[in-house]
């Protein structure tokens, strides 16, 4: 490891944490992951794994990992890696340990507040210089270095080059974007529509009903981004069109798989206990549904999907419900 190389702490250890800590690495740094489980710090440091979140997947000789946040203290750049519903406490137990920039990976309202990531962090860690990185990327890929493209966005040009440099290589291309509010909306509703198109494929409606339902999902995102201040572009770049294409088509999204047994008639606390893992669109239905009506922005896809998690609707009314909807020109 070069001496030049940076040291970029990793906040969280799970399948994305340690991705990124590989993307790290390869990009020629160090980087130092904080778990809070000690099998997973020996595991890292001892073995060059992650088995419980990436199985055998060998790690870069540039990752490590430890169990005390004051390591974190050391590193020039911190990449939170966490649930988006973490962020808030993760941050306060954290902040006074670094005052390096923070990159923010969840992709999430916080359901109790419905604020976005960078104003949890607004306030939490008031003056902290935010980088928000989203776009179509699985953990796997990440991991095993196979090509990947980004948005990394910022208000702060010094902290965007910072996160660039830290993480861009051969096989992981981040692109810079200006528009923080618009990638993190777009990176949360993404999610919110991955549920329904999994669910319109677990019903069995064929894929012209998912593929509408993803060209309507990208107008309906284009609305809210424009409603809470972002930049409607944004639904062209990586982190809109790009990661909504990925989410709504591959069983890898646990959105995605999710939505697939919603569509088969499961209830959404049976499907939890299925082993999928977390769903983020779960948490963000509610808040993205309750933005939606407090910026009056018509969304009927993220209105829909909130009625089939609380079990008011089926699948099959929902689409009757779009379908019979005022015909209307296109946008």
């Amino acid at each position: 490891m070069a001496e030049t190389g940076l040291r970029v702490g990793v906040v969280g250890a799970g399948s994305w944490g340690t991705a990124l800590a590989q993307a790290v690495a390869r990009a020629g740094h160090r980087a130092m992951i904080l778990s809070r489980r000690d099998d997973v710090v020996e595991d890292i440091n001892r073995h060059h794994r992650n088995h419980s979140y990436l199985g055998n997947r060998v790690l870069l000789d540039g990752v490590s990992a430890t169990r005390d946040p004051v390591e974190m203290g050391q590193c020039e750049l911190i990449i939170l890696a966490v649930p988006a519903q973490a962020t808030r406490t993760t941050l306060t137990t954290l902040v006074r340990e670094f005052d390096a920039p923070l990159v923010l990976t969840a992709k999430g309202f916080e359901a109790s507040s419905l604020e976005l990531q960078s104003e949890v962090v607004g306030q939490c860690a008031p003056g902290a210089d935010c980088v928000v990185l989203s776009g179509p990327s699985f953990a796997v890929d990440v991991a095993k270095g196979s090509p990947t493209a980004v948005t990394l966005a910022s208000d702060d040009a010094g902290a965007l080059e910072l996160a660039t440099r830290a993480l861009a290589s051969a096989s992981f291309r981040p692109y810079g974007s200006d528009d923080m509010v618009g990638v993190q909306v777009a990176g949360a509703l993404k999610n919110v529509y991955a549920l329904a198109a999994g669910a319109v494929e677990g019903a069995g409606l064929g894929l012209s009903a998912r593929s509408a339902l993803i060209a309507r999902a990208m107008a309906e995102l284009a609305r809210v981004i424009a409603a809470l201040g972002g930049q409607p572009a944004t639904v062209n770049s990586l982190a809109g069109m790009g990661d909504l294409v990925l989410s709504c088509t591959s069983e890898q999204s646990r959105n995605y798989r999710f939505g697939l047994e919603l569509g088969r008639g499961k209830q959404p606390d049976d499907i939890r206990n299925m082993g999928i893992g977390l769903a983020e669109g779960v948490f963000t239905a509610p808040a993205a549904w309750q933005l939606a009506r407090n910026y009056q922005v018509d969304a009927p896809l993220i209105e829909a999907v909130n009625l089939v998690l609380m079990g008011r609707i089926q699948i099959q009314a929902v689409v009757d419900m779009l379908m019979t909807r005022p015909l209307k020109q296109e946008g």
